[in-house]
């Protein structure tokens, strides 16, 4: 039933950014008090027993629920972004987009072998980013104990792609 409101919450925007695209807009879901707090908690119920020492996301809505859940677990939160956007040394690694490539990035202290991570994004599609996310944190030999979403789109197949890790979302289309 909470995943069902969660999912009736989220508007459906046909041709957006372009023609042919159903966006997915998560901003009501966000607005909402109630649900926000839901997806919170159904994001950190799977880590109640197995707490991890970190939350990752990457830019920019990994950031919204990865802050959030971080505070829910009482745990630190380490942000992935855009190439050139963080001010210390970093970790990079690229992968490929529609029509061109791309690169993220990691603080080269943001983690330690010993960390147990939880990755979180708001949308799985094909993948992507989220496999980026993971080339990234390995590169610490930090054990990720999860990867969580908000949305799936199940016809884009991202789950194959990331095939080997617990993955939970709460809603899919």
């Amino acid at each position: 039933m909470k995943t069902e409101l969660i999912k009736s919450t989220i508007r459906n925007i046909p041709d957006f950014p372009k023609s042919g695209i159903l966006f997915r807009d998560i901003t009501p879901v966000l607005s909402n008090e109630k649900l926000l707090k839901m997806v919170i908690d159904l994001m950190s119920k799977p880590y109640k027993n197995n707490k991890p020492t970190k939350i990752v996301g990457p830019e920019s809505r990994g950031f919204i629920f990865g802050v959030a859940l971080a505070y829910k677990l009482g745990v630190g939160f380490v942000p992935i972004r855009k190439k050139g956007k963080l001010p210390y040394k970093t970790y990079e690694a690229s992968y490929q987009l529609e029509y061109s490539s791309a690169s993220m990035e990691i603080h080269q202290d943001a983690l330690t072998k010993n960390d147990r991570v939880v990755i979180v994004d708001d949308l799985l599609a094909t993948g992507g980013t989220m496999a980026t996310a993971i080339k990234l944190v390995n590169k610490f030999k930090a054990k990720i104990l999860g990867l969580e979403f908000l949305i799936e789109l199940e016809a884009l197949n991202g789950r194959k792609k990331l095939k080997g890790y617990n993955l939970h979302s709460i809603v899919s289309y």
